[in-house]
């Protein structure tokens, strides 16, 4: 499975890619999180210790595979290596660190551009392990072919008018790119009243609904046992996994 995570800043992208990788990892499965925003907080959620470079920081890495940043650039460079090499683990968790992928004229320079998304697709498209990819709100890293690998895009929502804009404009960008599955998952509900307000103004499913936790809030979801959070992230992860999950 190759899931997608995106949303509107703060609404909890992260927590949802963390706790979704803690109890994957915790049913046996091989986990690989990727951290592609540009504020990377992933390695933090997950409960990592110190942090880890960006891989689009690594100037030798980059010189070594592209070429010169400054000259002749290879536009097929080899990435297969990468995952092995850079990833950390933790709790039978392999997270690696990209860093920001943006379009041309977007403040990121070109090679690390190709570099990176060559890694996407080879994360998305040859690996075999669950894949959890950590986005900002745009979805600029996934071209058509490797949109095509990624099995659902998770959209999280929280109970405000922004967010709902933000969703419903990721949920077009996606479809326009060919991701097939695309669900929203509430997050930050404090009454029921609030989940529904985010299924009535959404036109695509809503597979899960994570409570309001000040514990989150406060101290992350590295060390989280909360009950109810579980069960919501086992469902989520149960929804997407069924071959007749439903879907956009």
């Amino acid at each position: 499975m190759k899931i997608a995570i995106s949303g509107k800043g703060g609404v909890g992208k992260t927590t949802l890619c963390a706790l979704l990788a803690r109890e994957a990892a915790s049913q046996g499965k091989r986990v690989f999180a990727v951290d592609a925003d540009p504020n990377p907080t992933l390695a933090l959620a997950l409960g990592f210790p110190g942090e880890i470079t960006p891989l689009a920081e690594l100037k030798e890495l980059m010189e070594e595979r592209l070429g010169s940043l400054e000259g002749f650039l290879k536009l097929n460079p080899k990435v297969d290596d990468i995952p092995e090499r850079f990833a950390a683990e933790r709790g039978g968790i392999k997270l690696l660190v990209m860093g920001p992928i943006r379009q041309g004229g977007g403040g990121c320079a070109c090679p690390q551009n190709t570099f990176l998304k060559s890694l996407l697709q080879h994360l998305v498209l040859e690996r075999d392990e669950l894949i959890l990819l950590d986005f900002e709100a745009g979805l600029e890293p996934l071209g058509r072919a490797t949109a095509q690998g990624v099995d659902a895009l998770l959209i999280v929502v929280e109970p405000d008018g922004a967010s709902l804009v933000t969703a419903r404009r990721i949920r077009t960008l996606a479809e326009q790119i060919g991701i097939k599955k695309i669900f929203a998952i509430a997050n930050k509900i404090r009454e029921p009243g609030e989940l529904r307000a985010i299924e009535e103004n959404l036109e695509f499913p809503v597979i899960g609904a994570l409570p309001y936790s000040e514990r989150v809030r406060m101290t992350g979801p590295a060390s989280l046992d909360d009950a109810a959070i579980r069960r919501q992230v086992q469902a989520i992860l149960a929804s997407i996994q069924l071959p007749s999950s439903v879907s956009s």
